[in-house]
């Protein structure tokens, strides 16, 4: 198994070198306080079943009636994706039976889903490539079977029986797992940035069935795919792809055929087994559901939507390239994330773009990942940090000093001028007492002087760290450098 380029993800058997092909079918819970038919609430962690109305239990004779909220989501959605939006869709019955599925039928769209094509932009190291969407659809989720309580008995629980979801369903345009990585990173980005979706991979609301099929390099066919069904973490996509694309491949150079099916992902074991054999659609015997009309939107609906719809990943990245002067790299960093995004706006509003860019993706991502912390929980607020980088600015202290009123800010969240005055932090920038401590070094160091004038130029460093060393490290390095330079080679 070789990987041939930041694109290419190539399995080398014997004389034969494969390429595996992946589109993934991305489930993401609508932000939504009610579910998707019904008023009851769609709020994380509830006791169980206790977030369950009589149409999410399927009793005889309740009906469904559409959460016009969450049809707005998935236009949103739609909208950020560059999708088009269909005018008019159909919601069926997709028959099958779970435990924890309970009209043995899910509500779904088929044929008729409300977005169709449209794509995400994946910004790899070599250039960009387009990452093709089939469409997008909203479904009712099920509940969920429990088995780890008791060792005899399943449990159900229903809280999330009926709660919305939009299935994104890519083209089949993805050919590697850090490809995979940066979709749905970029997919869970835009819906942050509409808000339409928190892509918490830990509660559930973002998960993906991963399709996975194998070729030899070079040819246009498809394989036959299997589904790895609901995966929650990318690192697990990555490693059932691995897998799955390797168990695939000794297969096909063992001369046996590949069966069309859906499996698991098992993440102990690192590896994926059978489910059970893959439906066709005529297998879900889907029909429109008699209890729901079509779904007809107005371009008036469409159109109130659009004007709602935020400036996007892409578009604030190119701003800030032009407006800034980032480079790619940067811009990209800081506009992955919605609230990394807010957080540098904010603090550029007081304080220097350059320094402010350097400090949030060095340092402060250091402590967030060290602390495993999202920046909406960042221990220094936008104003301090803000506060920090101009007390740099100005001179009051070094960046050096900074780096250590910055952890004792991690600590306290403190406004740093209050260290820095607190623990007489202030940068020592007074020309003549550096004057004094810089001829001291020098007639202390007579022989490194005789030295440097003969030639030796690297002992100018030094000379700095002497003057520096007498300062406790407060002087000013420009202000050292030009005195020292005007001293020695005068």
């Amino acid at each position: 198994m070789d990987l041939v380029s930041d694109q290419e993800f190539l399995i080398k058997r014997n004389n034969n070198t494969y390429e595996v092909v992946i589109g993934l079918e991305v489930h993401a819970q609508v932000i939504s306080n009610s579910k998707l038919f019904s008023t009851s609430s769609t709020k994380f962690g509830a006791e169980p079943n206790t977030q369950v109305s009589l149409v999410d239990a399927a009793f005889p004779g309740m009906l469904p009636v559409i959460n016009e909220f969450c049809v707005k989501q998935a236009i949103k959605t739609g909208i950020g994706l560059k999708a088009k939006i269909n005018k008019k869709s159909v919601f069926d019955r997709k028959n099958y039976f779970y435990a924890d599925l309970p009209q043995g039928y899910q509500i779904s769209q088929y044929k008729y889903p409300i977005v169709g094509e449209g794509n995400v932009i994946l910004d790899m190291p070599s250039g960009q490539k387009e990452i093709g969407i089939e469409r997008l659809h909203l479904e009712q989720d099920a509940g969920k079977s429990i088995h780890d309580i008791d060792p005899n008995n399943t449990f159900v629980d229903l809280n999330r029986s009926g709660v919305a979801l939009m299935e994104i369903v890519s083209k089949p345009d993805l050919r590697s797992p850090d490809e995979v990585n940066l979709y749905i990173k970029k997919l869970r980005s835009i819906m942050r940035y509409l808000g339409t979706c928190d892509g918490n991979m830990q509660e559930g609301s973002l998960r993906a069935d991963v399709n996975v099929s194998v070729r030899k390099k070079g040819e246009t066919n498809f394989g036959t795919r299997c589904e790895i069904k609901n995966v929650n973490s990318i690192k697990f996509m990555q490693m059932a792809i691995i897998y799955e694309a390797n168990r695939q491949v000794d297969l096909i150079e063992d001369g046996k055929s590949i069966d069309q099916e859906t499996r698991l992902f098992d993440t102990k074991k690192n590896e994926t087994r059978s489910m059970r054999s893959k439906e066709d659609a005529h297998d879900y015997r889907y029909f429109p559901d008699p209890d729901l009309l079509p779904l007809e939107i107005s371009d008036k609906f469409i159109q109130d939507i659009q004007t709602d719809i935020p400036e996007l990943p892409d578009e604030k990245k190119k701003r800030f390239i032009d407006k800034f002067k980032l480079s790619p790299y940067e811009a990209n960093i800081l506009v992955s994330d919605i609230e990394t995004s807010k957080y540098f706006e904010a603090v550029i509003k007081e304080a220097d773009v350059k320094l402010a860019t350097n400090w949030i993706t060095g340092e402060l991502f250091a402590v967030l990942n060290d602390k495993n912390l999202e920046i909406s929980d960042s221990p220094i607020s936008a104003n301090n940090l803000a506060k920090l980088i101009n007390l740099i600015k100005d001179g009051t202290i070094s960046g050096k000093i900074a780096k250590t009123v910055f952890e004792q800010m991690v600590d306290t969240n403190e406004n740093p001028q209050k260290i820095v005055q607190e623990r007489g932090l202030q940068q020592q920038s007074d020309p003549k007492a550096l004057e004094e401590l810089i001829d001291k070094v020098i007639e202390n160091n007579a022989d490194k002087v005789s030295q440097y004038k003969s030639g030796k130029d690297k002992l100018f460093g030094f000379f700095v760290g002497q003057v520096m060393k007498e300062s406790k490290g407060k002087g000013n390095p420009q202000l050292i450098n030009k005195i020292l330079k005007e001293k020695l080679n005068g």
